[in-house]
């Protein structure tokens, strides 16, 4: 009965050209990782800021756990993110230039039993980029229904 939690954010290839990609483990409280474990986590509004020189995830939403008691926490609060430290020196550097910003891509359990979020150096796309997307969707999906 191990099922495997992998809640992504599909708008995200859609609105962004997703360039790079890095993993972070995120600090939770108790009653954080009890309702991620039941699948009941949402970042599709989560963006990622830095905040002396400090890495969080914003409005992520993670549902109260059912079972926590007066100590449960805040659904949307801020979650700090733990990368190494030359990765950090990087997306800083990068988010700096103009057009640049962090995404949550995926939020998921590894191996061991720890929330991971996948998140994703990204650049805004234009209008025009989003009709070619769609076009080429539309494409992948007619000559998928050839071959059958």
């Amino acid at each position: 009965m191990n099922k495997t939690i992998e809640i992504k954010n599909k708008k995200a290839a859609f609105e962004f050209f997703l360039l790079e990609r890095f993993e972070a483990g995120m600090v939770l409280l108790g009653t954080e990782i009890k309702s991620i474990r039941q699948g009941k986590a949402s970042i599709m509004e989560a963006y990622c800021a830095f905040e002396n020189d400090e890495l969080f995830v914003k409005n992520m939403h993670i549902t109260e756990y059912e079972f926590g008691t007066d100590h449960n926490h805040e659904p949307r609060r801020s979650r700090k993110l733990l990368l190494n430290h030359k990765e950090i020196k990087k997306l800083l550097t990068k988010t700096k230039e103009r057009g640049f910003t962090l995404i949550p891509v995926r939020l998921y359990i590894n191996d061991k039993g720890l929330a991971k979020l996948e998140i994703a150096l990204a650049k805004g796309k234009k209008l025009y980029d989003k009709r070619e997307t769609i076009k080429q969707k539309d494409i992948d999906r007619d000559t998928e229904r050839q071959r059958i």
